[in-house]
């Protein structure tokens, strides 16, 4: 087994360092997801959390860990949202200055609760990268010390304190799915749970379009992908962290990905069959379960590593959501334009218990005859098999429908 600077007894000497800081986050199982495949599966709820994700376990061990001149120079941290609210939360809590750089762009709930935890917020940027820029050029110029989001021991030992905890929360466990940006959790995860149960599989997940950990595996060293993004900004970051890599090169067992159809995907489950609310990057573990739910062996531990979702995406990722799981059809049908042709296709949609959310009259095509119409429907539905029993119905009733 692989040396690391840190050891079982740091990862129980963060966890001591942390009670009644960080919370001992709830397991919760779940009927429906151990269903789908087959085994039981728990859930470490990390979005309940304080500040609403892991981060503060890390940030507050790492702002610890500073000597007192340090401490007395304050911090400075670069995030879209949960990095800064852990770092200003256990910086506040140990009275050190902090000042957090965050991209324009960030959300307002964000932005509001990294002030209430006490940090000094600066807009920079339109993205966590120039933020990220901005924040190293302050700590240059202050000698604020810079506090990574997930490259730094202190940091990977603090977030190990989640690996430590699932061991004694759910003994049985064979498998752990994480969520994976950076890496920090996964490594911290990895490198607690490995030297006292390697018989554990630490399975990774990230977005497929946001996926930097594959490549790099596949090359032995940390690469920067050239273009990425994802609705799960929580884990959006285009390198690997050295620490990080070097860790999960070692001792993890696999990176899987998932697309944006199943993050949405999940989301919606997550809400509606297991009452939570977690933000995307925090239900990149169930998104996994639902793409591949036969390649787990259970039980399975999934990571819900965040809670913090702005309400404007949530509306715009459950609408994707909804139309992935097959619950709204958007189509067009081709009527005669004449008075009650409208009329005679909604009469067929309500036979169908289809549920009318838009209708738009498109006159002002090429294709159509001098007599016809199109019409652009926007229909809930009950799923998959409702939207083909719609389909074939209006084909039924005569029309001609595109989708």
């Amino acid at each position: 087994m692989q040396s690391w600077p840190i050891t079982t007894d740091d990862v129980r000497g963060a966890h001591k360092m942390l009670a009644g800081v960080a919370r001992v986050t709830p397991m919760e199982s779940s009927r429906h997801l151990s269903a789908l495949i087959g085994s039981p599966v728990h859930l470490k709820c990390e979005n309940l959390q304080r500040t609403g994700s892991f981060k503060l376990r890390g940030a507050y061990v790492r702002i610890a860990g500073l000597s007192p001149v340090q401490r007395a120079g304050g911090v400075v941290a670069a995030s879209a949202g949960n990095h800064a609210q852990g770092v200003a939360l256990a910086a506040s809590l140990l009275g050190v200055r902090s000042t957090v750089f965050m991209p324009v762009a960030a959300p307002l709930p964000k932005v509001a609760a990294t002030r209430e935890y006490g940090a000094e917020v600066r807009l920079h940027g339109a993205t966590v990268d120039e933020a990220l820029q901005a924040a190293r050029r302050y700590s240059e110029a202050t000698g604020a010390v810079f506090i990574h989001p997930f490259d730094h021991w202190d940091i990977v030992t603090g977030q190990a304190t989640v690996g430590l905890e699932i061991l004694e929360q759910c003994p049985e466990v064979r498998t752990i799915l994480v969520g994976v940006g950076g890496g920090g959790l996964i490594a911290g995860i990895a490198a607690a749970v490995k030297p006292l149960r390697p018989d554990v599989q630490v399975i990774g997940v990230q977005a497929a379009s946001a996926a930097a950990y594959p490549p790099s595996l596949a090359a032995g060293r940390p690469v920067t992908l050239d273009h990425f993004g994802t609705m799960a900004d929580g884990i959006m970051v285009g390198r690997p962290g050295d620490i990080p890599f070097e860790v999960v090169n070692t001792l993890a067992d696999g990176i899987r990905t998932v697309s944006e159809d199943a993050l949405s995907r999940a989301l919606l489950l997550s809400l509606e069959r297991l009452k939570m609310v977690v933000e995307p990057a925090g239900v990149s573990p169930i998104a996994a379960m639902l793409e591949q739910p036969e390649s787990f062996q259970g039980p399975v531990v999934a990571v819900l590593s965040g809670g913090n979702i702005d309400p404007q995406l949530m509306q715009r990722v459950l609408r994707h959501g909804l139309a992935a799981a097959g619950r709204y059809l958007s189509l067009r049908v081709r009527l005669a334009d004449k008075p009650g042709s409208l009329a005679d296709l909604l009469a067929v949609l309500t036979q169908v218990d289809a549920n009318v959310l838009d209708v738009a009259h498109v006159r002002i095509d090429p294709r159509l005859g001098l007599t016809e119409v199109e019409v652009d429907l926007h229909l809930e539905t009950k799923g998959p098999g409702h939207c083909a029993l719609v389909v074939s119905e209006l084909g039924d009733a005569g029309y001609v429908v595109t989708q």
